[in-house]
């Protein structure tokens, strides 16, 4: 089984992107690996600290191990959004594939000394994985917002993306182009969509050469996400469309079957909705469609 670093080559000289999807749970697990698996494209599932911690960073691990073994599939595992060393260090020897280790809350030249220090210390402990760093304002929550926030003072500028690259040996670059964690109610019903900063994109893969993620993709408008992938991204991150589809799913099972209390018998529909999501967005950064 190839390695994530070397899917990552690959789909980048293919000019497509790995879909990264957040879970929380096994069904979200099951529908997101069928999505991929029918469509035959490798997939990253993520886990934040939160999410971690409800289904347990082993116990998750040793899930997304039995899929890629089983099956002989390359799905990987990554710890999203991972705020302290310690819990970096839990997911590496848990045997993540990757992890964003974000401290994009302090400035930058701490933040670049502090995840320099972090990469040496993940290394020792797996030296194939990959670490990612970010830099930038997206906002905080994959969850549904009240208004959209002023992200404008936060984008990421490409000089420094440069800097912070080469002071912090990071594998992958997070920056702030126009994405937003989580979704506003005019997103959730179609009614509006996040749009990108292509040329910000562009001129930031031509400052760093580096591996780019898209956070907070959720609700963005297709052709952006087409054009970004383009410019330069490689992974993109969708989380909030899926927590809606598990939502509505779970919903709509619950009221057509009132009285029933089995789980194997409420849960498909909620993961025939999430899987339905996962497959669009994996068609569309596959260039499938």
């Amino acid at each position: 089984m190839t390695n994530l670093r070397d899917v990552l080559t690959r789909t980048a000289q293919e000019g497509i992107a790995i879909g990264h999807f957040n879970i929380a749970d096994f069904s979200l697990l099951k529908a997101v690996f069928a999505a991929a698996y029918e469509l035959k494209v490798p997939v990253i599932v993520g886990a934040s600290e939160g999410e971690r911690k409800f289904m347990g960073v082993r116990q998750l691990a040793a899930l997304v191990r039995s899929l890629r073994e089983e099956f002989d599939f390359p799905i990987f595992l990554n710890a999203d959004h991972t705020h302290t060393l310690a819990s970096a260090v839990e997911a590496a020897k848990a045997g993540y594939d990757a992890i964003v280790f974000d401290l994009s809350t302090l400035p930058i030249d701490e933040n670049a000394r502090q995840t320099k220090a972090a990469v040496e210390t993940l290394k020792a402990i797996n030296p194939s994985i990959l670490i990612e760093g970010e830099i930038g304002d997206i906002g905080t929550g994959s969850e549904i917002h009240d208004e959209v926030p002023d992200l404008s003072k936060g984008l990421t500028d490409p000089e420094e993306a440069k800097r912070y690259l080469a002071a912090s040996n990071i594998d992958i670059l997070s920056p702030a182009v126009g994405n937003m964690h989580g979704m506003v109610q005019s997103m959730v019903q179609g009614k509006a969509k996040k749009r990108l900063d292509l040329a910000r994109i562009a001129k930031i893969k031509s400052a760093t050469g580096a591996l780019l993620t898209l956070h907070g993709a959720s609700g963005t408008d297709d052709d952006d996400m087409r054009k970004a992938i383009d410019a330069g991204i490689n992974i993109i991150h969708i989380n909030t469309e899926l927590r809606i589809a598990w939502r509505q799913g779970l919903d709509a099972s619950l009221a057509k079957q009132p009285h029933e209390v089995v789980p194997y018998k409420i849960l498909p529909a909620a993961i025939d909705a999430i899987k339905q999501v996962a497959t669009s967005r994996l068609k569309l950064f596959n260039k499938l469609t």
